[in-house]
C-alpha cells in the first residue's frame, strides 16, 4: 500500500488549486447599467471620429447638441412640419414625407444616462456638459416642437396632494366605534 500523504506533484497541485477560493464571477449589469455603458461608449466614439478628435476634457454642451442632432438620423419619430396636412393630428391616416427624428422622451432618457455616466467615470459635476443649461432648453422646445406636430399638448403631471384624513373619520374607526371598541 501507498503511503496517502504521498501524491503525485500533478495531483498534489490539482489538490492545491482546489482549495483556493475563486472570486465569485461579477453580476450582470442591469438594463440601465448596460443602456448607460453603451450610450456612453457611442458617445466617446462620437467625439474620436470628429475632425480634429474631441477629448471628453474639451467636450462642452455644444458636442452634446451636435450628438443629439446627429441621433435624429436614426430616430423612428415622425415629426410633421408646419406645411403638412397631418400637422396637429395625432393620427395621421397615410403617409408622408416629414422627417423622422429621435423622441422627446428618447432623448431626456438619453441625456440623463449620459449625465451619470459622465459623473460616473471621474467627471466634476459641475463641468458635467450633459448637464448644460443649452441641453435643457433644446430638450425643451424638442418637447414642445413634438406636442405640436402630433397636435397633443405636453402637460407636466401635477402632484397629487396628500390629504390625512382626520381621527376617526377611517373605515378601522367607524368599524372599531360600530362595534363597541
Amino acid at each position: 500500500m501507498s503511503d496517502p500523504s504521498e501524491t503525485s506533484p500533478p495531483a498534489a497541485a490539482a489538490a492545491a488549486g482546489s482549495d483556493q477560493t475563486r472570486p465569485p464571477p461579477p453580476a450582470p449589469l442591469s438594463r440601465y447599467e448596460s443602456q448607460k455603458r453603451r450610450d456612453w461608449n457611442t458617445f466617446r466614439q462620437y467625439l474620436r471620429n470628429q475632425r480634429p478628435p474631441v477629448s471628453l476634457g474639451q467636450c462642452n454642451g455644444g458636442h452634446v447638441l451636435e450628438f443629439m442632432r446627429y441621433l435624429d438620423q436614426f430616430g423612428k419619430t415622425k415629426v410633421h412640419v408646419r406645411g403638412c396636412v397631418f400637422f396637429g393630428r395625432p393620427e395621421p391616416d397615410s403617409a408622408c414625407t416629414c422627417p423622422v427624428r429621435q423622441a422627446w422622451g428618447s432623448l431626456d432618457a438619453l441625456v440623463g444616462r449620459l449625465r451619470a455616466a459622465y459623473e460616473g467615470s471621474g467627471g466634476a459635476q459641475e463641468r458635467n456638459p450633459f448637464a448644460d443649461a443649452a441641453i435643457r432648453r433644446y430638450l425643451k422646445e424638442v418637447r414642445e416642437t413634438q406636442a405640436k406636430a402630433r397636435g397633443i399638448p405636453y402637460r407636466k403631471k401635477k402632484r397629487r396632494k396628500t390629504t390625512e384624513t382626520p381621527i376617526g373619520s377611517s373605515a378601522a374607526s367607524r368599524r372599531n366605534l360600530s362595534a363597541g371598541l
